[in-house]
């Protein structure tokens, strides 16, 4: 009999390829569900006999996402971060099979968090880390599934006006940043507004990345290495600062510069009395860089090779403070066109 009746529902038993073929199981709560599922089974063996149902995964989310960690994961510079945050979010949706996993409950999963308060690009990322858990796996031949957040929608973002600070407002904070008593603050603040840094990049510098042509910039997001030149000032202060405050922690057979410090600089800013917007602390030295380069007439690709963007289109947020941007639209507009032609 191909479905009988079990303690827990009603047990389909087949071999859709026949006596000798593989046999498949499964039960369902009805009889009718049963049934709809042993004729789906017959009918795709019969347009592919090499067809069979994929098995189920046992495994739990969590042990997919250890799975990408090992096989993906440990191998990016932030693979450590994103793992804990990928954890979190596992204990958050109670680690479910991850055959049940859906996009329906990642929606619910984000509704209840939208509704503490967590924001929509915090969300919005979390989405992009755990799709590509499943992307990466699927790509390696670890999940035979299809993706469940395949067809979820991020949120839209408004673009947020990115800020920088004035001329004025870096004299301030340089005042600041040398009353503190960590000795490494100044020079890493300065290094970030001399060559358009992030500070990690900045702060994680090793003594050999201080070169006769510039400082080089390695293990960066983009994973592509560049060399910034910079100012024949900063170059004597490094050289002055390797002497007095070299540090002694090794990382192999290399030595870092500085000392973790980005507190000092938050407390710097705070006693500087300077507002910046959300998630732009130490970030806003990278824009005040990229904002003068552009007010002094500098160009947008250079300075795409500078911040060492791989798409323009990040580099273009700062191109509207370009001295002649769309200026172009003052002339070549029909408005002028129709004008010019009245006078002639």
């Amino acid at each position: 009999m191909a479905i009988t009746k079990v303690k827990t529902g009603w047990q389909v038993n087949i071999q859709p390829g026949g006596r000798g073929g593989k046999r498949v199981k499964k039960t369902f709560p009805s009889k009718a569900e049963a049934l709809a599922w042993e004729r789906h089974v017959r009918a795709k063996n019969q347009e592919n006999p090499d067809w069979l149902p994929p098995k189920k995964d046992p495994r739990k989310l969590n042990e997919l996402i250890d799975a990408w960690y090992e096989l993906h994961g440990v191998g990016l510079t932030s693979g450590e971060d994103t793992l804990a945050r990928l954890k979190k979010m596992c204990e958050a949706l109670e680690n479910p099979a991850a055959s049940s996993f859906s996009a329906e409950k990642f929606a619910d999963y984000r509704k209840k968090r939208l509704e503490t308060g967590v924001s929509q690009s915090t969300l919005n990322r979390e989405h992009s880390y755990l799709r590509s858990v499943f992307n990466e796996l699927i790509r390696l031949g670890h999940w035979k599934r299809e993706n469940p957040l395949k067809n979820v929608r991020q949120f839209k973002m408004q673009q947020v006006e990115l800020s920088y600070l004035t001329a004025s407002q870096v004299k301030t904070l340089f005042a600041e940043l040398e009353k503190s008593p960590n000795p490494h603050v100044l020079i890493i603040a300065q290094i970030c507004l001399a060559t358009g840094a992030r500070w990690s990049e900045a702060e994680n510098l090793q003594s050999q990345h201080v070169t006769s042509t510039g400082i080089q910039f390695v293990n960066t997001k983009g994973k592509r290495t560049r060399t910034i030149p910079i100012p024949q000032e900063l170059d004597a202060d490094l050289l002055e600062h390797k002497k007095t405050h070299h540090t002694e922690k090794k990382d192999g057979a290399r030595f870092s510069l500085f000392e973790p410090s980005y507190n000092a600089f938050r407390y710097a800013i705070q006693q500087a009395e300077i507002e910046l917007p959300d998630g732009q602390l130490t970030h806003i030295l990278r824009h005040t860089y990229a904002s003068h380069f552009m007010m002094g007439g500098g160009n947008i690709l250079t300075l795409q090779r500078i911040l060492g963007h791989q798409s323009i289109t990040m580099t273009m947020r700062y191109a509207h403070l370009a001295p002649d941007h769309l200026e172009e639209s003052r002339r070549l507009n029909p408005f002028s066109a129709v004008l010019k032609n009245k006078g002639a």
